[in-house]
């Protein structure tokens, strides 16, 4: 019996790392404030016929990353379908600050930290889409939560060719800064205790507010009983969007809830379908 387990637990082991590449450091040699922290894991398709990849970016309201349920497992279903894709594990608060309020004394982590990792994994993946073989005007970014308010924001603010994504799939994200929608948590770790009450700050990081012209193509979804985000943010991302005629697909389901990412297990059998879905959409998006 010990035999067939140590023989299991190797198998998930190797089925857990088979597409996984070592993890780049992104900041490595760069004087960057916690630089060290921030780390690119790239998880390469087999058969990544047209050479789309996607940066992933995990949820965790700007204090902690879920690394598993919106990271490595979103990759590695990706990779199922022939999409490469890139964990981000950017620069989070921590649950010190969760818990102490340390960053009133101390800069910690906070804006634009996180949007400077993704910029940076952005601008990484096209200088090495060669390597990686991928199409550098193929990559987009998709994150959850909180990381779904990193990937727009992306869409939002980066405009150059060597850091503006081909597209953004935010997946039951915060959106806004701002009362009544706002989700306090993920502002305060964004922003910072003392920036965040801050009314400049505040809009100048809703993103509702930033939508450009030129926003590339947008895949948005969320669900009516979400008990984390409330679920207008994605009413009002979708709202802007419509406002500037930005080419983008908006599914709001009733049942699901928050977090469920890529499991086949978590939300519910309606939320679940937002994968296909993707998968359709970015089959149809001409990018």
């Amino acid at each position: 019996m010990f035999r067939k387990l140590f023989i299991f637990s190797i198998l998930v082991l190797l089925v857990g790392t088979i597409s996984a590449q070592e993890a780049v450091y992104l900041w490595q040699g760069k004087d960057v404030h916690h630089g060290k922290q921030v780390t690119l894991t790239p998880f390469l398709a087999d058969d990544n016929a047209d050479g789309t990849a996607v940066i992933v970016c995990p949820g965790g309201s700007y204090f902690w990353l879920d690394e598993v349920n919106e990271g490595d497992n979103v990759a590695r279903w990706l990779n199922d379908n022939g999409i490469s894709a890139f964990v981000l594990r950017y620069r989070v608060a921590g649950i010190r600050e969760f818990i102490w309020h340390y960053r009133r004394v101390f800069r910690g982590n906070q804006h634009p930290d996180m949007l400077n990792d993704a910029q940076r994994a952005i601008e990484y993946v096209k200088e090495h889409a060669e390597e990686y073989n991928i199409d550098p005007d193929r990559l987009g970014i998709m994150g959850f939560s909180a990381g779904g308010h990193l990937s727009m924001s992306t869409a939002c603010f980066f405009t150059k060719e060597e850091n503006r994504p081909a597209f953004a799939a935010p997946i039951y994200p915060v959106v806004t800064m701002n009362a009544p929608y706002v989700h306090e948590r993920s502002r305060r770790a964004l922003l910072g205790d003392r920036r965040c009450k801050n009314q400049i700050m505040r809009d100048s990081m809703s993103l509702e507010k930033h939508i450009p012209t030129d926003c590339p193509p947008i895949f948005l979804v969320n669900c009516v009983d979400d008990p984390i985000v409330e679920y207008h943010n994605s009413i009002l991302l979708d709202s802007a969007l419509n406002v500037k005629n930005i080419e983008h697909k908006y599914i709001q389901y009733q049942t699901g809830g928050h977090g469920f990412g890529a499991s086949e297990t978590r939300g519910t059998e309606e939320s679940r379908q937002w994968k296909n879905e993707f998968l359709k959409w970015l089959e149809e998006t001409k990018l």
